[in-house]
């Protein structure tokens, strides 16, 4: 058997194995997509049901939400903005949008969490109706996938700075832009559902 039919099979056997691990993230996105699916058919069932308190027009508040909203989709755009400087093999362009994107994701889930605060401490806790519980879970099963989604991105950085663009680092960045345009879409969904269907 000539070398170049070793090469040949040796690269089939990575790109078969390459084939099976976006197969499995999908079936990973897929099952995402049932998790959040469940989340908002509960809180469609139990958004009226507030026992006597607020609704979501009384709690939430429109322009802070619309805030919050752009500072995830923008750093949606910013990791595309990563994913042309990996297709253009520009390492250090990669990282520093890979930081920017971390940073608007951090601004996120810190608005978040002075949102879920402020909620607490005004006695609209988890347990104050049905409404708050299913606002909860949903809004903060997001916030944790963002967050996860962030000690992603971080790690990314380190890996791409020690070992530049390898075709290993170039399929983790294109499932993690996967996984973060994923939780993008799922925002919206929540921003129309909760906050926007909320205030009218």
């Amino acid at each position: 058997m000539s070398t170049a039919t070793v090469v040949d099979n040796h690269h089939d056997h990575h790109h078969f194995d390459g084939e099976k691990s976006v197969f499995g993230f999908w079936i990973y996105i897929m099952s995402d997509c049932v998790l959040f699916g469940t989340l908002f058919a509960v809180y469609a069932v139990f958004h009226t049901h507030t026992f006597g308190g607020p609704g979501p027009k009384e709690l939430f508040s429109l322009p802070y939400v619309f805030v919050e909203t752009m500072f995830l989709l923008f750093s949606s755009f910013t990791y595309g903005l990563a994913m042309l400087s990996r297709t253009s093999g520009n390492k250090n362009h990669v990282i520093a949008w890979l930081w920017v994107t971390f940073v608007l994701g951090l601004c996120f889930i810190a608005m978040e969490i002075y949102e879920f605060h402020e909620l607490y401490a005004e006695g609209h806790s988890w347990a104050a109706s049905a409404f708050l519980s299913s606002f909860f879970t949903l809004v903060g099963t997001h916030g944790l996938h963002v967050s996860m989604g962030l000690i992603w991105i971080v790690s990314m950085i380190f890996q791409v700075k020690k070992h530049g663009i390898t075709p290993m680092s170039k399929t983790k960045l294109t499932y993690l832009g996967l996984f973060w345009h994923f939780l993008d879409i799922v925002w919206i969904f929540v921003f129309s559902v909760v906050y926007l269907m909320g205030a009218i």
